[in-house]
């Protein structure tokens, strides 16, 4: 098919979102002045899942990008309730105590979280109910476990992640008498889903990582020009720390075994993630869980199936490898995405588009075309372009929108091409995840001043 602009522009604009922080009678009192946000899918449906939110009774926003596989249902949940998580392990004791009562005396909670959300971005009313069960668990703990010390982020973000991915197991072994429920909580604990979140507070940002998907600095350096600044380790088998980290963790006898064909136990991409009790659970545990649940489980292939060479579990875990970054100036801008982004583009390129979008300046590098024999017609057509594209900054309102359209659309000389855009977003479902992965992209604009000012203050 051959899409008109129009057409293209719809497909890559139907999920952006777009939140810009309220000033407080022209004090902007946040380090962030707002987001974008856009999600192409290539599944179908998509598997990946992002999310944003203020919190409401302790200083900060949480923003993150969540990436399923096996499905969506684990990114899902994820998606939905690590932020509250979140929230809770950062409340003071007192609060968490007023929580508590009000649900006691059945008073009106206290808001934990503003949310910012996209119309497409789903919440499952059927499990809300269960999720806040656990949740509730959860403070009641804290509030018992209460030592006097004020939270530090860094352990709020590990104990959160791995609280709930303890829930998701937990709610799955238990199951539900409700049958669409038990088929819920079984699909998201046996689907997976990767998670890469910021919390941001004043200078304080914190990236808290589990899996593949990245959070990546763009700097402005004093030239005007863009550097890229990695706040996230992929824990995969290019990470030599991470493959380490998991020999560490089972006997020697395994070592062959354990990481094949750069996956693990030669099926797994991401060496951490939510979910996937297949990786995680006894067998007994597994087949006793199946042969009780729904039929829809029983016939799920993948389900059945027990991974080779599984000895020792668990081979994988939710815990966050955690980043911490004081912000700057010159940071101007945090890029959150799932690895549909980073599998297209290096992130240079990545942090110099989105730099170069939002100041509205373009450095013109000489025009590269490495090692091609350029007719003079063709360097024409390439300036023509080069010159298109400056006027099409404008088209796009959204940063995340903007990256999208040059990861898909970009030709060998780094320009997009309308024609290669056009192919690409009209691919067949089924063909479309050959070519590319479901791509969600989260950028965060900083305040300059208010970080500058909360520099000077020191």
């Amino acid at each position: 098919f051959y899409l008109t602009p129009p057409q293209v522009n719809s497909i890559l604009k139907a999920n952006e979102y777009s939140f810009k922080v309220p000033e407080f009678d022209g004090k902007n009192v946040s380090s962030v002045l707002g987001f974008d946000s856009n999600q192409l899918p290539a599944n179908a449906p998509i598997e990946d899942r992002r999310s944003a939110a203020t919190c409401l009774q302790t200083r900060g926003m949480l923003l993150g990008v969540f990436d399923g596989h096996a499905g969506c249902a684990c990114a899902q949940a994820v998606s939905e309730r690590l932020f509250y998580y979140i929230a809770v392990s950062l409340l003071p004791h007192e609060t968490l105590l007023e929580i508590e009562n009000a649900v006691e005396s059945g008073r009106a909670l206290l808001p934990i979280l503003q949310w910012h959300k996209h119309p497409n971005d789903y919440f499952s009313k059927e499990a809300s109910k269960l999720y806040f069960n656990s949740l509730r668990t959860y403070w009641q703990e804290l509030i018992d476990l209460n030592s006097g010390e004020t939270t530090d982020v860094r352990e709020a973000l590990i104990n959160a992640f791995k609280r709930l991915d303890n829930d998701i197991s937990l709610e799955a072994q238990v199951g539900d008498p409700n049958s669409f429920l038990n088929y819920l909580v079984l699909r998201v604990a046996f689907s997976g889903a990767t998670a890469c979140v910021a919390h941001v507070d004043g200078v304080d940002l914190h990236i808290a990582n589990t899996g593949d998907s990245r959070a990546m600095l763009g700097v402005q350096e004093e030239d005007g020009s863009w550097s890229a600044v990695a706040l996230s380790y992929d824990h995969n088998a290019q990470n030599e720390n991470e493959v380490e980290r998991v020999k560490m963790e089972h006997p020697k006898s395994e070592e062959k075994s354990l990481v094949k064909q750069d996956r693990l136990l030669g099926l797994l991409m991401p060496f951490r993630a939510f979910g996937d009790v297949k990786f995680k659970w006894s067998i007994e545990l597994q087949k006793r869980v199946i042969e009780s649940g729904p039929d829809q489980l029983n016939d799920n292939e993948y389900t059945k199936f027990i991974p080779p060479n599984y000895h020792t579990p668990p081979y994988l875990t939710a815990e966050p490898e955690v980043v911490y970054h004081r912000l700057r100036p010159q940071d101007k801008f945090l890029i959150l995405a799932t690895d549909g982004l980073w599998e297209t583009m290096h992130r240079q390129d990545v942090v110099r588009i989105v730099g170069e979008y939002l100041t509205g300046v373009h450095h013109q590098q000489p025009i590269a075309v490495g090692g091609y024999k350029v007719t003079l017609g063709q360097m024409h057509g390439l300036l023509t372009e080069r010159r298109a594209r400056i006027s099409s900054v404008f088209e796009d309102q959204n940063a995340a929108t903007h990256l999208i359209r040059h990861a898909v659309g970009n030709n060998e000389f780094g320009t997009v091409d309308h024609e290669r855009l056009s192919k690409m977003l009209s691919l067949p479902e089924e063909l479309a995840r050959m070519y590319r992965d479901d791509m969600t992209i989260i950028v965060v604009q900083f305040n300059s001043h208010v970080i500058g000012a909360c520099q000077n203050e020191e």
